[in-house]
């Protein structure tokens, strides 16, 4: 299994385009240890050729741009190597990039029904579709089963979804229910690669970690460092928790969870303007690699 970050920043991307907080400063200056980063997504694919998006970037367009194989096929005049796209919630930093495919043809989506719901009832993705290139959903199954690609044909990988602690966003009303928010396994049925992707967790309870076993990637919710995060630098008043985001930093954050797991590769996303992971010279960049986790980057790509 092939894996790309796409993006790695949460919502608004980095530095965001209204703030001017210490980090995104340093971002606009150009440091080499504070690099720009686009909204949070990853691809992956079996073979190299048939590729599926893990939610669903604003920024998807620069996003296919900078990665050869998500461009159109050289030898057609429109065309995509996109086979579908993954989504783990209906936030818009995860969903925008639907609008953005609109022209082409169906697109296939796979999302829980809650999910289906919120972004059919908040932002009318399938009547919008509908007048475009049309949209196909698809429920995610809870056991492993082949992910298809559009045509129907098995694309090497299978797939299967399982919930994590969340909540819908604001413009659906914030109201926790089931599959609100899921995490997502792919393995690869020839390498037996396994890859969990869990870019938005409120808490990583020991059911959600028991989904984890014999992974050897973890793409993981690194929003905040800590939970008063943007009260603490004049950035907004919610609290990380409020945001359905698990912080990284303390005694129950998920940087000592991870510390713990057996996988080889664990590596954070979603990483919001404000937290101070972003800069590479950091004390807290430093405890991540210390504990053995790596900071995600946009253009990283590895193999399964």
């Amino acid at each position: 299994m092939r894996v790309r970050l796409l993006g790695t920043a949460a919502g608004g991307g980095f530095p965001q385009w209204n703030c001017n907080c210490a980090l995104c400063r340093q971002a606009r200056q150009g440091k080499a240890e504070v690099p720009a980063r686009s909204q949070s997504a990853a691809a992956v694919s079996a073979d190299g050729t048939a590729w599926f998006l893990l939610n669903l970037s604003p920024d998807i367009r620069h996003q296919i741009e900078a990665f050869q194989p998500l461009k159109p096929p050289q030898s057609q005049v429109r065309g995509t190597p996109i086979e579908g796209a993954l989504l783990t919630n209906a936030d818009l930093d995860h969903v925008l990039g639907i609008f953005i495919l609109r022209e082409g043809g169906v697109l296939h989506l796979h999302a829980p029904a809650a999910v289906r719901q919120a972004l059919d009832e908040g932002l009318r993705i399938s009547q919008v579709l509908q007048a475009y290139g049309g949209v196909s959903w698809h429920e995610p199954p809870v056991e492993l089963e082949p992910l298809l690609k559009s045509d129907g044909s098995e694309s090497g990988l299978l797939y299967r979804a399982f919930e994590v602690p969340g909540k819908l966003p604001r413009y659906a009303g914030s109201k926790a229910l089931p599959g609100s928010a899921v995490g997502y396994l792919l393995v690869d049925e020839k390498t037996g690669g396994k890859l969990a992707f869990l870019p938005d967790v409120a808490d990583l309870p020991v059911k959600v970690l028991e989904n984890l076993a014999d992974c050897q990637a973890l793409l993981l919710d690194g929003t905040f460092w800590e939970d008063d995060e943007m009260p603490k630098t004049g950035t907004g008043k919610l609290t990380a928790s409020q945001m359905a985001h698990l912080p990284l930093n303390g005694p129950r954050g998920s940087l000592e969870i991870l510390r713990k797991l057996p996988i080889a590769r664990k590596i954070y996303l979603h990483i919001n303007n404000t937290n101070p992971i972003l800069n590479a010279s950091s004390p807290e960049y430093k405890k991540v690699k210390e504990a053995g986790v790596e900071v995600g980057m946009d253009g990283m790509e590895f193999e399964l």
